[in-house]
C-alpha cells in the first residue's frame, strides 16, 4: 500500500512538473498554430477560385463560365418595338450578320442569340484583348450592310485600349500572388518550436515584413484590377445608355 502512494505521488509530481506544463502548453500552442495557418491558406484559396473564375470567364459557352463576363452590349431590340413591323425586321438583321448579343470577357468576346440558341461563337482568347465592338460589329456585318452606333465609342475605344492592357496585367498579377500567398502567408504565423532567445525573435519578424509586403501587392493589384474594370465597362454603358434612344442598344454589366 505504502508503494502504491510512493508512486502515486511520483506520478501527480511529475505531471505537475514544469516539464510538463511546458509540454502541455507546447501541444496547446502548436494546435492553435496549424488552426490559424489553415484558416489563412482556406481564405486565399478562395480568393483564388473567385480570380480564377475572372480569369477563365467567357472563354467558352459552358454553364458558369459563359455566364462570367464584363459587358454585355443588347442589340436583339436595334429597331425599336415601336417601328411597324419591327420583330420581323429585327429577325431580319440576323441575315446581315448582326447578333443578338455580344460580351466581353478578360481574354475574348463571345456573341450569339437570345431565343435560346444562347452563345454561338467565342473569338479565340488573346493576351492582352482588348473590346472593340465597332470593328467586331462592322467586321461581322455582310457587304453592303451598316449599322449606326454612337460617334462617342470612338473616344471611349481610346481609353478602353489602353485601360485593358493594365487590367489584363493586373488580374493576371494578381493571380500569380494570390497563388504564392496560399503557401507563403501561413509562414508569418510564429512558430511554438521557436526558443525564446533574441536571436529567434528577431527571426519571424524577418518573415513577417516580407510577407506583409507581399500580401500587400496581391491585395493591391485584386482591388486596382478591379476598379479599372468597373470604371471602364462604366464607361462603355453609360456612352450606350446616353444613346439608347436612339439606337435601342442596352449595354449591362456583369455580376
Amino acid at each position: 500500500m505504502i508503494i502504491l502512494n510512493s508512486l502515486r505521488r511520483r506520478k501527480a509530481e511529475k505531471e505537475l512538473s514544469p516539464e510538463s506544463e511546458i509540454n502541455n502548453e507546447y501541444r496547446r500552442g502548436r494546435s492553435v498554430v496549424i488552426k490559424h495557418r489553415a484558416f489563412y491558406s482556406l481564405i486565399y484559396i478562395l480568393a483564388f477560385i473567385f480570380i480564377i473564375l475572372v480569369l477563365i470567364g467567357n472563354t467558352s459557352d459552358k454553364a458558369v463560365i459563359g455566364q462570367t463576363y464584363f459587358l454585355k452590349i443588347d442589340l436583339s431590340n436595334v429597331i425599336p418595338r415601336s417601328v411597324p413591323d419591327a420583330a420581323l425586321i429585327n429577325s431580319i438583321a440576323r441575315t446581315i450578320g448582326l447578333h443578338d448579343f455580344y460580351q466581353v470577357g478578360l481574354w475574348n468576346f463571345c456573341e450569339g442569340y437570345t431565343d435560346g440558341s444562347g452563345i454561338t461563337f467565342c473569338s479565340k482568347p488573346k493576351q492582352l484583348y482588348y473590346f472593340n465592338p465597332v470593328d467586331i460589329i462592322l467586321n461581322e456585318l455582310l457587304a453592303g450592310a451598316t449599322i449606326a452606333l454612337p460617334a462617342e465609342i470612338d473616344q471611349a475605344l481610346r481609353i478602353v485600349r489602353t485601360a485593358s492592357h493594365w487590367m489584363f496585367s493586373l488580374f493576371v498579377a494578381s493571380a500569380v500572388l494570390i497563388f504564392l500567398c496560399i503557401f507563403l502567408t501561413p509562414l508569418a504565423v510564429p512558430s511554438t518550436l521557436a526558443p525564446k532567445t533574441p536571436k529567434h525573435r528577431a527571426s519571424p519578424k524577418r518573415v513577417f515584413i516580407p510577407l506583409v509586403i507581399f500580401t500587400f501587392l496581391a491585395f493591391f493589384t485584386t482591388v486596382a484590377a478591379s476598379l479599372v474594370a468597373t470604371a471602364m465597362f462604366t464607361i462603355f454603358k453609360i456612352v450606350f445608355a446616353s444613346k439608347a434612344a436612339e439606337f435601342n442598344i442596352n449595354a449591362e454589366l456583369g455580376t
